[in-house]
């Protein structure tokens, strides 16, 4: 999927875990543009998946970002992002910088995050947790037109 992006932007991968946003992330920016919650984890507590990391990794991906478009740069930001309230603080910071943003919504069938989940060769996350995120999805898909993006992309299949 070929997609033109604003250069600077701030980028919001929205979408349940096993949508496939890092892999988007990775075909599409740079290393040093991905800003990403589970690497993040990672750095504060050496698991990705530790969920009592997550107010410090976001203070750090808070700052990170702060940086980058202070400076003008895109940044990527590698999470669920399924709350309208943290997309809210992401736009707002954009703002701030006058940096536009733009929202890539995974909006895929139910079934492919759990598919996509169990064939990670790495990481696996509970399929209580997607469930729960399959929940929110269907809010933010429904909000996400309204929030005002300089852009809105769909990934289906």
């Amino acid at each position: 999927m070929a997609l033109t992006f604003p250069d600077p932007a701030l980028v919001l991968l929205i979408g349940p875990s096993g949508a496939g946003k890092s892999t988007f992330a990775r075909a599409n920016f740079r290393a040093t543009q991905i800003v990403s919650s589970d690497a993040l984890r990672a750095l504060v507590s050496d698991d990705p998946d530790d969920q009592n990391a997550s107010a410090d990794a976001f203070r750090i991906l808070a700052l990170l970002l702060n940086a980058r478009l202070k400076r003008r740069l895109t940044a990527v930001v590698d999470a669920t992002n399924l709350r309208a309230g943290n997309r809210r603080r992401l736009r707002s910071l954009a703002a701030r910088y006058g940096v536009p943003v733009v929202a890539v919504v995974f909006d895929l069938p139910e079934r492919a995050f759990f598919d996509n989940n169990a064939q990670r060769p790495d990481r696996r996350v509970g399929d209580g947790v997607i469930a729960r995120h399959v929940e929110l999805m269907r809010v933010a898909v429904e909000d996400v037109a309204n929030e005002g993006y300089a852009a809105v992309f769909f990934v289906r299949r």
